[in-house]
């Protein structure tokens, strides 16, 4: 039945991930025996887990870090990394600045132009490590990085904006062409944000091999406030994967679609595979690790934009390695450690024996999920209680 909000004002209700839950199998798995392998392009991954390309999070090291243990970082093309020689030493800067200092200071520090010569380096440095090399980029850079990145050995690149559409109206610039983009690219490409059914066919026709899905829910991002734009991610998931499959069956190409951010715990990053996720993008879960840049501190990709700042530099803290954050030891009880274990065992628990039968799962609305019988954890902020 329609909602209406006021007179001929229909909407519809969306959902995020504190909303629902997943419910329990029929049958349960060994969670060791459970794949969680997924291809984007000629990339396949052991885990589907992917670091956001954000400079607090992901520079070389750290994305050599990640690949190593079987994820992907994704390096931010437009960032400190192809700006200064050393950019560990200007994210020091930045995590050290106050509060009342870090957006205007992000802003004068990526005020110097990149540098082409220094995006060879950067991807000869991943790929001199043995792992697979994904750079991201605006799509205003696009045409001018990505054979760049291309040439140097990426393997996989990535076109991010706040929104992308295929269809963008100007009169003032050219606008960005992704399809002849995808056509003439010899490396796959990923392009995000969006949270649209429509649009995700659309991008998808368009050649893309990888759809990222989120506008405005990651921990540093401030669009939803400055432009009040944005879908709760369990809807934004499930219709975009209602548009995967629907690709799919019309024309035979599998693209994943990879939930981008709003996931602080292991259970909502199993919550977004139950919604039809092939992989996640995480920020802030990174950013706790020992061997992310931006000691305890990241900050979103639009932060440093020149008049409409559409992030904030956040502190996280340092909680443990990039290990124990994947795989464990857990030594914090709030669901921010051994993502990997927990998304293992929660498919076991409801019996899928890879990422495509977790799309399968039961799901219901349940608003008192994270609340009913927490009552001690809320009062003393322990376990549950500290979100």
């Amino acid at each position: 039945m329609p909602t209406y909000i006021g007179r001929d004002r229909e909407v519809r209700r969306c959902y995020g991930f504190d909303e629902i839950a997943i419910v329990p199998g029929n049958v349960t798995v060994n969670p060791e025996e459970v794949d969680t392998t997924v291809k984007i392009g000629n990339v396949e991954l052991k885990i589907p887990f992917l670091a956001s390309a954000m400079d607090g999070v992901v520079d070389t090291r750290f994305a050599t870090a990640m690949g190593k243990a079987g994820g992907l970082g994704v390096l931010n093309l437009d960032g400190i990394n192809t700006r200064y020689e050393k950019p560990r030493e200007i994210v020091s800067r930045i995590a050290s600045a106050t509060p009342d200092e870090a957006t205007q200071l992000v802003q004068e520090l990526y005020k110097v132009e990149p540098k082409e010569e220094l995006i060879g380096k950067r991807v000869a440095e991943i790929k001199e490590s043995g792992v697979p090399c994904a750079v991201s980029t605006i799509p205003q850079n696009a045409a001018k990085y990505g054979p760049l990145a291309a040439a140097a050995g990426a393997d996989l690149f990535f076109v991010q904006s706040t929104v992308t559409t295929v269809r963008h109206k100007t009169t003032r610039y050219e606008a960005f062409d992704i399809v002849k983009f995808c056509k003439e690219m010899k490396i796959p490409i990923v392009v995000g944000n969006t949270v649209g059914y429509d649009v995700s066919v659309e991008l998808m026709e368009a050649g893309i091999a990888g759809l990222l899905v989120g506008v405005g829910p990651g921990a540093a991002c401030t669009t939803r406030g400055v432009l009040g734009l944005g879908v709760p991610q369990v809807t934004a998931t499930i219709d975009c994967a209602a548009a995967r499959d629907f690709y799919f069956k019309k024309i035979g190409r599998y693209v994943p679609i990879i939930t981008d951010g709003g996931m602080s715990t292991g259970g909502d990053i199993c919550k977004a595979f139950a919604c039809g996720a092939d992989a996640v993008m995480v920020g802030s879960a990174f950013a706790r690790t020992k061997e992310a840049p931006g000691q305890g501190y990241h900050w979103g990709m639009a932060t440093p934009h020149s008049n409409l700042p559409r992030g904030t530099r956040v502190r996280v803290g340092v909680t443990g390695t990039l290990d124990e954050i994947l795989f464990g030891p857990s030594r914090l009880d709030d669901g921010s450690q051994n993502l990997v274990g927990a998304l293992k065992t929660c498919m076991g628990a409801v019996g899928a024996m890879n990422i495509k039968e977790m799309q399968l799962t039961e799901i219901i609305i349940a608003p008192s999920i994270k609340t009913e019988g927490k009552l001690f954890q809320r009062a003393q902020q322990i376990g549950m209680g500290k979100f």
